[in-house]
């Protein structure tokens, strides 16, 4: 199958290349050029914007969609298949949901259910048509043995699903990481969660007490997650490290990337240490962190962070491209890359993430509406993805 795509602003890795026409073959991109006539049954871009299909490496949105609001859980099948309208709206063609393998009640968190999220996410991806290619990113929590267990028990399944799977190792106790601060830890609690008698005081005395008593899990599961990572059988990345002394004891467990580090301090260290740094997309748009930690913008104007994760809303991972781009925060090519190319190198996914001659032909296209980014065609490996776009002519491919 061929698809041509003319009259479009293409931003490639180093530059716009405005009236272009991407031209694909069987999957893949053949040819990328500025002018000449465009071919008879190419896709007019009417002057958008082409960008490489945007990968995401850390969505936890699914979750939400499972659990919308307290006590009431919807179908795991239907809640992934409903997120994957949020998706395309936000030209996501790559994700990785992260699945937390742990025991959770305040995010609706549990390991039952990530093993059935596992199964349905593999069920997805062999359907003809799944509008995304779904991924997993396994979140292990240092200090909680049942998720390690049950992980290992995929750990099989998830290799001859991907290479090698991608493994967050995380640690949210009070006290820790994110929530060095107790009090950040305290005000995070949903008191709609807590058990009858419980408060929030006594439920923070107990996960304090709980951290400590596990020390020795987070012992073991550190090891275990060094050994996995030094031998090639899973991709680490280490989240939410706070300073630089932490960046280098994570280098020493096998470390591959540094999720939202917390300083300025830690995402420095890591790119002296090689390291790509991912940071929150909502940490864009909204100006800053939602808990006080380093500003996203700060690290991608120092050239200090490599990717953009959704986190929590899709959406917001187009957005804070153009709002970079429009702050004089970087150029638009370097903000594209963000939610492109750089999670395709935190994924170890060599074949997508740039408009280049012999990769993936993941494509997106957009226009501006205001301020706000609007995506008016997917393809996915060359394959039109036409819901929610309402626009036939790029699902025709009628000039």
């Amino acid at each position: 199958m061929t698809l041509s795509i003319s009259n479009v602003r293409a931003v490639l890795v180093d530059r716009i290349l405005d009236g272009a026409t991407v031209v694909v073959e069987e999957g893949r991109i053949v040819e990328v050029r500025a002018g000449g006539p465009a071919p008879p049954t190419a896709v007019d871009g009417r002057g958008a914007f082409l960008l490489p299909g945007v990968i995401c490496s850390h969505s936890d949105g699914v979750e939400r969609e499972i659990w919308p609001r307290l006590n009431a859980r919807f179908p795991v099948d239907f809640a992934l298949r409903s997120f994957e309208g949020r998706l395309v709206a936000a030209g996501v063609t790559t994700v990785f949901h992260g699945i937390g393998w742990d025991h959770n009640p305040g995010y609706d968190r549990t390991v039952e259910q990530a093993l059935e999220l596992c199964d349905v996410i593999v069920a997805r991806r062999a359907d003809a048509d799944p509008p995304c290619d779904h991924r997993v990113l396994h979140r292990l929590e240092a200090r909680s043995e049942h998720g390690w267990d049950a992980f290992f028990s995929r750990l099989p399944d998830c290799e001859r699903l991907d290479a090698v799977p991608l493994v967050s190792y995380e640690d949210h106790s009070p006290g820790q990481g994110q929530f060095r601060d107790v009090e950040k830890f305290k005000s995070a609690i949903d008191p709609s969660t807590l058990a009858p008698g419980e408060t929030v005081e006594s439920l923070v005395a107990a996960r304090l007490a709980e951290a400590e008593n596990r020390a020795g899990v987070r012992t073991a599961t550190l090891a275990t997650v060094t050994e996995l990572a030094g031998s090639g059988r899973v991709r680490l990345l280490a989240h939410d490290l706070e300073d630089a002394a932490q960046v280098r004891e994570a280098v020493g467990w096998g470390t591959a990337v540094v999720e939202f580090p917390l300083s300025r301090a830690a995402a420095e260290e890591a790119m002296r240490c090689g390291l790509p740094a991912v940071m929150g997309a909502p940490n864009v748009l909204r100006g800053g962190s939602h808990s006080g930690n380093v500003a996203a913008a700060e690290l991608v104007a120092a050239r200090l962070c490599t990717s953009l994760a959704s986190d929590y809303q899709p959406s917001t991972l187009l957005a804070a491209v153009f709002k970079l781009a429009a702050d004089g925060t970087c150029d638009l090519p370097a903000a594209v890359s963000l939610v492109s190319a750089g999670p395709a190198a935190v994924a170890g996914l060599t074949d997508r993430g740039r408009l280049d001659v012999g990769l993936r032909a993941d494509l997106v296209l957009v226009e501006l509406d205001g301020a706000w980014p609007r995506v008016r065609g997917l393809w996915r490996a060359g394959a039109a993805v036409p819901a929610l776009l309402g626009d036939p002519t790029l699902t025709s491919g009628a000039p």
